[in-house]
């Protein structure tokens, strides 16, 4: 046990149940939460059952979809949904003392291609330390951490001044609409960890990300005589080469905190649909994709130069200055979000680490190059900044995996952090 805890640090971290974590884990892996699938409000039901069972306040609530996407704020999403649940837990302990959230989302990203899984992605596998599967490191692994460390909280028995709230939340990756309706629901507090992935740094500042959708016009012919045409992919060529250029000058000086990137500030284009007929002539084209936003950049600054840059294309083109293409926003619009800057959150955590990890290690700072929640709790006024098991760029892909002992690591670390933060009495 490392030195210089007080009495409650020490009978917290002694009870965390690192048995518990991995058959959690594994748990929870085995539940396939897809963004807007049924088994993502599945994952919501069985998780309030754990934290019911942990004697905390449980709030279990189907949130009212058109009511939030009417709310001019809401930020976009992309998986279509019939329904989506919230939940928050909270210590029923405190007094005056501040409120210490713990967050994580509950939903994965669909499994691709099963054809380059090792196995059936949904069922857990076991290798020495690491655990495979879809949603391991993204976030699953990180949703368990905070589970573990109220356990841990909750069996030493502290008596807390304030209190802890664990935001287990839907839809994170198609633009946030569980975080956005929890804090509709006015489930706030002062500060905010959310445990995503960030391979033993410590996550301060994310930028943004924004979909658009880009259609062509062209001229439908035959391909025998496809000069009577016009071909919508040719016409959308002029298009793509400007948005190289523009993603060039758009990561020209990127911030400290994201200067480790090659490109912090990604342009992407993800789909590309074009096309009825092999011997048609295409008179449509409809491109999909990514725009990042900068940190602290207005994501109404970031579509105005998108759109300009489309804009200048077309005028210089002859059929494109009476054929425009047409830009819209469809699915998640992330913007950007950082910690204050001196928010003692940063400090805390990092030395809540540094007293748990072999060898007092200190977790360096760094900014992300993509949208998280973390823009929507900063925007409601709670410093939150991302601490949690698990290296991001294994996410997303057929090799996602997280490591056990980390995860309990980041529990540890998360058990020091919240009794720091909210106090005992």
């Amino acid at each position: 046990m490392p030195a210089g805890l007080s009495a409650e640090e020490a009978s917290a971290l002694a009870a965390v149940d690192e048995d518990a974590i991995a058959t959690v884990l594994l748990d929870v892996l085995t539940v396939p939460s897809v963004t807007g699938s049924a088994a993502e409000s599945e994952l919501q039901h069985r998780l309030a059952g754990h934290l019911d069972r942990l004697g905390l306040d449980v709030d279990l609530w189907s949130m009212d979809l058109p009511e939030l996407r009417a709310d001019p704020a809401f930020p976009g999403s992309e998986a279509p949904r019939d329904e989506a649940w919230g939940l928050v837990a909270t210590t029923p302990d405190g007094g005056d003392g501040p409120t210490m959230i713990l967050q994580g989302h509950v939903d994965v990203v669909p499994a691709g291609d099963r054809a380059q899984w090792d196995g059936d992605p949904f069922v857990p596998r076991v290798a020495n330390d690491l655990v495979h599967g879809r949603g391991a490191c993204d976030m699953k692994a990180g949703l368990v951490a905070n589970l573990a460390a109220l356990a841990a909280i909750r069996a030493s028995g502290a008596e807390l001044r304030g209190r802890v709230a664990a935001h287990c939340v839907v839809g994170e990756e198609d633009g946030g609409i569980g975080a956005f309706g929890t804090l509709r629901r006015g489930h706030t507090g002062d500060a905010c960890v959310i445990t995503e992935p960030t391979g033993g740094t410590l996550v301060t500042a994310t930028a943004g990300a924004l979909t658009f959708r880009i259609e062509v016009a062209g001229k439908a012919a035959h391909a025998s005589t496809r000069d009577a045409g016009v071909s919508a992919i040719t016409a959308y060529g002029a298009i793509h080469a400007a948005l190289t250029r523009l993603e060039a000058e758009r990561n020209v000086a990127p911030d400290p905190l994201l200067a480790e990137y090659p490109t912090p500030y990604a342009l992407s284009v993800g789909t590309l649909r074009s096309g009825d007929w092999p011997s048609t002539v295409p008179d449509l084209l409809v491109a999909q994709g990514r725009l990042g936003v900068r940190l602290d950049e207005d994501p109404a600054a970031a579509r105005a130069d998108f759109e300009r840059c489309v804009a200048e294309v077309c005028a210089a083109d002859p059929w494109l200055r009476d054929h425009p293409a047409a830009v819209t926003w469809p699915g998640g619009q992330f913007a950007s979000g950082r910690l204050p800057a001196g928010h003692p959150l940063r400090d805390l955590v990092r030395t809540a680490y540094a007293d748990v990890a072999d060898g007092g290690a200190v977790p360096r700072e760094r900014g992300a190059p993509y949208g998280s929640d973390l823009r929507l709790y900063s925007a409601a006024g709670i410093p939150t900044l991302h601490f949690g098991p698990g290296d991001v760029r294994l996410a997303h892909s057929p090799q996602e995996q997280v490591s056990i002992s980390e995860t309990v690591d980041v529990t540890r670390a998360l058990v020091l952090t919240v009794l720091r933060s909210v106090g005992t009495k």
